[in-house]
């Protein structure tokens, strides 16, 4: 009797969590047709799996692939390979600029790296993440 009245009392404490979460969301709703909204998630989610691969390169001093997987998946190169030019049209102006800013940081983070500074790298990935960090505090999708 006590573990079910503790793991409900853990469950009604999640509820109530996320509830309160929910009421204080202020991000701005931005609405996807469902095949655009999947893709937007998938790309996201490629980006996030680059950005891990990226942080195992400078940890192993590997940054020319670290240099060449940025530009190539995430860098200003990479737009069409993500249908940027598609989904642009269905972002707010302020989404669409902070997604141009990853995308021009990941360029940057690409010629820092090239220099072979491993610290100057990771300065400029934190410049890619605070793009991705300013998009999702302000943009949620439905």
């Amino acid at each position: 009797m006590k573990r079910q009245t503790g793991l409900m009392f853990v469950a009604l404490t999640l509820l109530a969590s996320s509830l309160c979460y929910a009421a204080n969301d202020n991000r701005v709703m931005v609405e996807l047709p469902v095949p655009m909204k999947d893709h937007m998630l998938q790309n996201m989610r490629g980006h996030l799996e680059v950005i891990d691969q990226l942080l195992k390169l400078l940890s192993e001093e590997k940054l020319d692939q670290a240099s060449e997987l940025a530009e190539s998946e995430l860098g200003m190169s990479s737009l069409n390979k993500h249908g940027a030019s598609h989904m642009a049209p269905y972002y707010p102006e302020a989404m669409r600029q902070a997604g141009t800013a990853m995308h021009k940081s990941a360029s940057q983070f690409s010629r820092v790296a090239q220099e072979g500074d491993v610290l100057a790298s990771v300065k400029a990935l934190r410049k890619i993440t605070a793009a991705c960090t300013a998009c999702h505090a302000g943009y949620k999708v439905q």
